[in-house]
């Protein structure tokens, strides 16, 4: 006769520990870098800021990649922690799904959305 002592603990989901920890602190490091860069470009600017100044900013092709770059980054951030909001907070799988879907959709969609932007297609 065997016996248990305590309980089973149930583990939902997928994705549990140090890489989402990883990849949220990239991430972040990542935007963080940026916008320094960013800033440090419109400071030292000279003349008014408009949009000339923001056109040339990002008129370089090695800035529209480094932005879109960032994009992606701010994308995949932005997945990480709402995934584990739905997984924290929804209990019931089917809508915790549906939740999830419309995130990557919408997350996919405003990533296309700076693509867009960026090289004005």
């Amino acid at each position: 006769m065997s016996v248990n002592y305590g309980s089973k603990r149930t583990v939902v989901g997928a994705h549990y520990g140090l890489r989402d920890w990883l990849v949220q602190r990239a991430t972040a490091v990542i935007m963080a870098l940026f916008t320094v860069a960013l800033l440090a470009q419109v400071i030292f600017s000279k003349g008014a800021i408009g949009y000339d100044l923001w056109a040339g900013i990002f008129a370089a092709q090695w800035m529209k990649g480094l932005t879109f770059a960032v994009i992606i980054a701010l994308a995949w951030h932005a997945w990480v922690g709402m995934r584990d909001v739905w997984m924290d907070y929804v209990q019931p799988v089917g809508i915790r799904f549906v939740l999830q879907v419309l995130t990557l959709v919408w997350l996919a969609a405003c990533a296309g959305w700076g693509f867009q932007v960026l090289w004005r297609l």
